[in-house]
């Protein structure tokens, strides 16, 4: 019997393509290499985020199988890699899993399949490293079956746009693998933009997100610029926006997080610095957002300086640990190197997050404060990092004795913004 759909890599990516791809009436296997994963989805038990219990209840209902074996990767049409690409220890790329991803697809690739890469990767990925894994099979891309990379843009904690209202790219390794690929994904998204070609579609995912990277970081160095002229950041930025035509606002903050972008510009220049081009503005952006946590400290210990307390020994609460507001994700998530500054100039650091229950740093767990309100009044100071929204700020800011907020939200006597 065949399938639809078989989904390798079952995260923040694949669990939602899943459902969507279901939900559109097709049939659906997702594949995944975590027991532990399987075994909990199996029994109706998310682990995303952004795909609830009830979801995957449904999804179960509907139809979906999930299994850690890929032999049934053999009765497969279509076939969408959605494993991580994230960094190496050493802060490079690591294909390693899209590779192993590719190797087992390749093993029990079939003609007439079209294999969908959804993992970020920098260009040239799907061409020259995922094709001749799949074609040591015998089979031939665009031949006798299809190739094609379509990056994901799922973007936790958005409810406003998710797979079927967010437009999907698509770049073919021939013509006729872009159209294939494209009338896979028009089953249930609304809008399908063909690309060029694998390359520019690999391209235009990093370019989404080095765009915004770069745009933080200009905001991040004006609040720093801002902070030595006495000026509120926050106002100018206010005043900005105001403009209807050629400016876009974005917010400083503590740095950058989570799987995207800090992750995206780094797969983008490893391959230029291969190829002998440097991007000199992509690089300064990324020294900016990597100094902010550094930044954030030494407000912090200023503050603390001026109440007349030394920074060792110092209590310290950080609100919100998580890289954005209103999800439990923790990767990159600049609220470690905060704390692991704070914690290198003698600071007692705890936190709280509503989503979060565990922080660790560098091997060694934070304590958690269960009242973020209580922990507050407590506290020589508190940051507030992430503006979630189960957050009373204007309580926050009545009762901690002084409150440090990087997210422009705060307002009152016992405040200093970023």
């Amino acid at each position: 019997m065949g399938c639809d759909l078989v989904v390798v890599g079952l995260g923040y990516v694949g669990l939602p393509l899943a459902r969507a791809a279901g939900a559109a009436g097709l049939t659906v296997t997702g594949l995944d290499v975590s027991d532990q994963v399987v075994s909990s989805l199996c029994a109706g038990r998310s682990h995303i985020q952004d795909v609830t219990d009830r979801d995957v209840g449904e999804m179960l209902a509907a139809g979906l199988t999930v299994t850690t074996d890929p032999a049934v990767l053999a009765v497969a049409d279509t076939v969408a890699i959605c494993v991580p690409t994230a960094l190496a220890a050493d802060g490079t790329p690591d294909l390693e899993p899209l590779l192993r991803a590719s190797t087992t697809v390749a093993g029990h690739l079939r003609p007439g399949t079209l294999v969908v890469v959804e993992s970020t990767s920098s260009p040239g990925t799907t061409d020259e490293l995922i094709r001749p894994i799949l074609e040591r099979t015998g089979l031939v891309a665009g031949c006798d079956f299809y190739l094609a990379y379509s990056p994901e843009r799922i973007d936790p904690g958005n409810h406003a746009f998710g797979i079927s209202n967010t437009p999907k790219v698509v770049g073919g390794h021939t013509p006729l693998c872009a159209k294939r690929c494209a009338a896979f994904y028009e089953y249930f998204v609304d809008s399908v933009v063909i690309a060029g070609g694998t390359r520019e579609a690999e391209l235009a995912k990093l370019l989404e997100n080095t765009y915004r990277n770069v745009n933080i970081a200009l905001v991040n160095e004006f609040a720093m610029y801002c902070h030595g002229l006495g000026v509120d950041v926050w106002d100018v930025l206010r005043c900005a926006a105001t403009k209807p035509f050629g400016f876009h606002s974005f917010r400083p903050g503590a740095g950058v997080g989570g799987h995207c972008i800090p992750v995206d510009p780094v797969y983008l220049m490893h391959r230029a610095d291969a190829e002998g081009f440097t991007f000199r503005t992509v690089a300064t952006a990324q020294q900016v957002n990597h100094e902010m946590p550094a930044h954030v400290a030494r407000r912090v210990t200023g503050l603390l300086g001026d109440a007349g307390c030394s920074t060792g020994g110092a209590e310290v609460l950080l609100l919100g640990v998580s890289y954005k507001p209103d999800v439990a994700d923790l990767r990159e998530s600049p609220a470690t190197a905060v704390a692991r500054c704070l914690t290198g100039l003698g600071a007692t650091v705890r936190f709280h997050d509503p989503y979060v229950d565990r922080f660790s740093v560098d091997g060694t767990d934070l304590p958690r404060a269960r009242d973020p309100y209580r922990a507050a009044m407590h506290a020589d100071i508190s940051v507030l990092l992430q503006g979630h929204r189960a957050y009373d700020v204007d309580r926050l800011s009545r009762v901690a004795r002084s409150l440090f907020d990087t997210t422009g939200r705060a307002s009152g006597e016992r405040v200093v913004r970023l």
